[in-house]
């Protein structure tokens, strides 16, 4: 179910360029996440030198409602650390966190059903809280119970482990993505990663895509039976 690899950046740069060398159509559609890890990965695809990022639309799995240039804030990290090194990419597409949330919510489902109705995600990007969320799908969130249809949802953490109100694409539309590619680094992700191998029902754990990659180093290994 893991795959074991020593550097979760570099594991997660080959996935992709070996996802996009075999993608089925002319463009490739890409779902990135937040987080250190995401911009490490991100960072490290950013040098590959075999992506035509002329062809990829940039999409994004989940978003904070902070104001786009807001240091929390994922489109943020995503252009950092790979839009502006690699000089831009076929489209980017970032969640819209200014105005009402209920605006935002319909503004992204309209882009996610010409995605998911059209030529569908190539590959969603998708890490893991030290609680089992990935996304912004938390334990006991009622998005975790999204009808088909519904393929973006404003949430908020049940727990009060996570700051800020959220946007988050919702299992129906990750589960659609020909691959998904997990990204599990350090320690503090070692009880969900045992959690995850005992078959507890995290919110991660109800990711199925047509392909699940899990890339997890050995410090979030630590704890795994």
């Amino acid at each position: 179910m893991l795959t074991p690899v020593d550097d979760v950046a570099r594991a997660f740069s080959d996935a992709v360029r070996e996802a996009f060398a075999a993608r089925s159509g002319p463009r490739f559609a890409l779902v990135l996440s937040g987080g250190p890890t995401a911009r490490a990965c991100y960072e490290r695809l950013a040098t590959a030198g075999d992506i035509e990022w002329d062809v990829v639309d940039v999409f994004v799995g989940d978003e904070r409602v902070v104001p786009p240039d807001d240091v929390d804030g994922n489109q943020r990290l995503i252009k950092e650390a790979l839009l502006d090194p690699v000089g831009g990419v076929g489209s980017f597409s970032p969640m819209p966190t200014v105005g009402p949330v209920g605006e935002c919510v319909a503004a992204y489902q309209r882009t996610m059903a010409d995605l998911v109705t059209g030529p569908g995600i190539d590959l969603i990007h998708l890490g893991m809280g030290p609680d089992g969320h990935t996304a912004s799908l938390f334990p006991g969130a009622p998005t975790l119970e999204a009808e088909p249809g519904v393929l973006v949802a404003a949430t908020e953490d049940p727990n009060g482990v996570n700051p800020h109100p959220r946007l988050t694409l919702t299992l129906p539309t990750i589960n659609s993505a020909r691959l998904a590619v997990f990204t599990v680094a350090g320690a503090s992700k070692a009880e969900a990663v045992a959690a995850l191998l005992r078959g507890d029902d995290l919110p991660a754990a109800r990711v199925h895509a047509g392909r699940t990659l899990w890339l997890v180093d050995g410090a979030a290994r630590a704890d795994a039976p």
